[in-house]
């Protein structure tokens, strides 16, 4: 049995998310959730499903402009995917696997007591999101995709691959000048102490200044058969899982992990549903910007006023 992956107790970037452990799969198996705002049979819970290596503290930022537009106890669930953040690792690792995310995904969604939520994926998040659109349609009420579609960008991924790579290792000196070289191409307007502080978001420096990643190592390893020429096949059938859901649709301006057309096709497909660019920055997008939350304030309420008031017609 390999050893529990360390995080640091206090560690900043999760500061003011305490979590509770939801048990998934066998043995001691668990996802970390943070709840904000009131679970309640009359509001749609919106979840947040983070990218690849990345964990709930990407929407930090996103909670507060939310619960400002929808009201502060306006519920908002973050979550940690197996291998991610504080949740556990994958005792086995080839089940590193969209389908199985999303089968984790449905547990926890049980275990709010909702019978359906908003779910937002950024990234493989989204991915996830589709996987469950196959495996359990009926949960996902309202669906909102920033960076995610069906086939991924190669280039993101040799990216990814690279620069996690470098990370994987490195002390001294060279680790802060190492993530602001990776962040700045993400986020060239933003300061100094504001990408430090990103950093933290999927690294720690332990003892000696050693760079430390808040996920199972073997995710980089599974990155590593991707090259720049790759041709993906695209998995359109996930995407079509999600037809009868109500979608809203965003692509960073400086993302590497969803072409530009593919983004198109995917609004082709789906003229009902809205498609936004998130201009100056990459992925993970910040949600940080009364902009696109409002945007997502707005589809929340309009899904949400939908489905009940699609339920009262069914009761009267």
């Amino acid at each position: 049995m390999p050893r529990p992956r360390f995080i640091p107790a206090e560690h900043s970037a999760f500061a003011g998310l305490p979590v509770q452990m939801v048990s998934v799969g066998a043995g001691d198996q668990q996802i970390a959730v943070y709840v904000s705002g009131r679970l309640s049979s009359d509001r749609l819970p919106v979840i947040c499903v983070p990218g690849y290596q990345r964990n709930m503290s990407d929407f930090t930022e996103f909670v507060v402009y939310l619960q400002r537009a929808m009201g502060a106890d306006w519920p908002v669930v973050l979550l940690d995917l197996r291998g991610r953040g504080r949740s556990s690792d994958r005792l086995v690792k080839t089940d590193y696997a969209s389908p199985n995310d999303a089968h984790d995904l449905s547990v926890v969604a049980d275990a709010l007591g909702n019978e359906a939520g908003i779910f937002l994926g950024q990234g493989y998040g989204g991915q996830v999101i589709m996987a469950l659109a196959v495996e359990r349609p009926s949960v996902i009420a309202g669906a909102v995709l920033i960076d995610a579609g069906p086939v991924s960008d190669p280039h993101g991924l040799v990216r990814l691959h690279r620069n996690l790579s470098q990370v994987e290792g490195l002390r001294g000196p060279g680790v802060r000048s190492m993530f602001r070289r990776m962040l700045n191409a993400s986020y060239p307007g933003a300061s100094e102490p504001r990408i430090d502080q990103l950093a933290t978001r999927t690294h720690f420096l332990a003892k000696g200044g050693l760079a430390r990643a808040l996920f199972d190592a073997h995710l980089i390893t599974m990155l590593e058969g991707f090259e720049q020429d790759d041709v993906l096949v695209a998995q359109w059938p996930m995407f079509s899982a999600l037809a009868n859901v109500p979608l809203l649709m965003f692509r960073t301006q400086l993302t590497d992990q969803l072409r530009r057309e593919v983004f198109d096709e995917m609004l082709r497909r789906r003229r009902d549903a809205l498609g936004l660019m998130i201009a100056g920055q990459g992925s993970p997008a910040l949600l940080d910007h009364p902009d696109e939350v409002g945007a997502i304030a707005t589809f929340v309420k309009a899904v949400t006023a939908a489905r009940f008031a699609t339920a009262a017609a069914g009761v009267a």
